[in-house]
């Protein structure tokens, strides 16, 4: 598959690390930093360039991957020349009709990515209208599968749905983890030990929810034995809110999209 990402930031050398161990595409990168094409073109092998091409080919999928407010001054640029290619938007916020306007084209695919595509184990939803082919869907995910598990949503404000769990729920986990090293340490761990511990125990939980077959509510309830020491943790959680407060500030995430997506995708 012939693809260009046109930006080269984290989030797309993530997704080109993926596709490098593939293998069998042809990777085009398009960055105004020197130094990140050269990089990228060090670590994946892939061509680069800091000027977009005179013009697309049609069977090329063309990888929106820059800052939001970039992003309609971009595709712009991006209309007189994109000559029918499949376009896969990874910028938070900006709806399929603002694209559509700004592209002339609604050969397009969104995509909320999160970070630890950087470690292939990202989880990315993908949202497409009618107007995509079943071929361009599957070229789509091709490309995000490179980086983790992808999803397919049902209608756009899927998008923000999956915002505030797993766009921004890395952010979320990282907090938690935040906090287990502050305790680990306060019990008297040294800085290293105490990442260690709590990176192993978070670990080893996760593959005990991914592995068991009971909810996961059954499991903190089986580490759990009455009057004894987790309950007393778990009994401060509940008193200061902890679970409540993670819902509701998921939820506020989900609405910051709808009104980023608002915002960001005027003309």
């Amino acid at each position: 598959m012939r693809i260009t990402f046109i930006g080269g930031g984290n989030m797309a050398g993530a997704i080109i690390g993926g596709l490098a161990r593939q293998g069998g595409h042809r990777i085009h990168v398009v960055e105004h930093q020197q130094d990140k094409l050269d990089q990228l073109a060090a670590d994946f092998g892939c061509s680069g360039s800091q000027a977009l091409p005179e013009r697309f080919a049609a069977d090329e999928v063309v990888v929106l991957a820059v800052k939001p407010q970039q992003l309609r001054e971009l595709c712009l640029a991006l209309a007189p020349v994109l000559n029918g290619a499949l376009v896969v938007s990874i910028a938070a916020g900006i709806r399929l009709d603002a694209l559509a306007r700004w592209l002339g084209s609604r050969r397009i695919v969104r995509v909320m990515p999160n970070t630890p595509a950087m470690v292939g184990k990202g989880v990315s939803g993908l949202y497409a209208d009618a107007a995509v082919s079943a071929a361009d869907r599957d070229a789509a995910e091709t490309v995000m599968r490179a980086a983790g598990l992808t999803v397919w949503l049902a209608d756009e404000a899927g998008i923000d749905d999956i915002t505030c769990v797993s766009g921004s729920g890395p952010a979320y986990v990282f907090y938690f983890i935040e906090s287990m090293i502050e305790a680990a340490a306060k019990a008297g761990f040294g800085a290293d030990k105490a990442r260690e511990l709590v990176l192993a125990t978070f670990d080893g939980a996760v593959e005990l929810a991914r592995q068991s077959p009971l909810p996961v509510a059954e499991l903190r309830r089986n580490v759990m034995s009455k009057g004894g020491t987790t309950e007393r943790a778990i009994a401060r959680f509940e008193a200061e809110g902890v679970k409540a407060a993670i819902v509701a500030g998921a939820m506020d995430c989900r609405d910051r999209s709808i009104e980023m997506g608002r915002e960001l995708s005027q003309e």
